[in-house]
């Protein structure tokens, strides 16, 4: 059981979270369903205005395609006005893809999910009880402790680099000494820290 855990914290902490996103926002999904809206009158003008085979054949194309975005995020409650190319132009369309990229770009806190996994390790171990559950429970909860004392190890050593610019050069000798491994968890942890 405990090398159970320790293997999969290794692996959070290797792999980090990057592959994790949020659930799509309201704004996201209905900026998927403008963006299908936008394809398909896009093909629309194409095929009316008959311009050439490949731009009508690249059109149809990113229709299809755009439907997968639809489909992925799911339907919006409300649905942007979109049945023309003027409603598809209008401001607030351009505004609404500005927000929905940058709610895109947003990631999950890695320290708050660590510490929910914890959570939860923790809670099922206590109720599988026993003397293994105990154990894991309390190894749990000082891996938690130990998680957060790195977190702020990391976050004070970056901040040092930062403000003390002179120190910064000897600070990176002392560490050369680092195993791969180790330098690799730091790397990682210093961009999620964001210092």
């Amino acid at each position: 059981m405990k090398r159970m855990v320790v293997v999969l914290c290794f692996c959070f902490l290797l792999l980090g979270c990057d592959s994790l996103r949020f659930a799509p926002t309201e704004l996201q999904k209905q900026n998927a369903w403008l963006h299908n809206r936008t394809t398909a009158v896009t093909a629309e003008c194409a095929r009316a205005e008959e311009a050439s085979a490949r731009l009508q054949a690249l059109s149809g194309l990113s229709e299809l395609q755009s439907r997968a975005f639809v489909s992925y995020c799911g339907l919006p409650k409300e649905f942007p006005p979109a049945e023309t190319a003027e409603d598809i132009l209008r401001q607030s369309n351009f505004e609404l893809a500005q927000t929905a990229l940058a709610e895109s770009a947003d990631r999950p806190d890695p320290w708050r999910l660590a510490d929910a996994m914890f959570e939860l390790a923790i809670g099922i171990s206590a109720l599988l009880g026993g003397v293994y559950g105990t154990r894991a429970v309390q190894f749990l909860k000082q891996a938690r402790v130990k998680s957060q004392a790195l977190k702020e190890i990391v976050a004070g050593n970056e901040l040092l680099k930062k403000t003390n610019n002179q120190y910064a050069s000897a600070f990176k000798d002392a560490h050369r000494s680092q195993s791969p491994q180790t330098r690799q968890v730091v790397a990682e942890m210093k961009t999620q820290l964001d210092v």
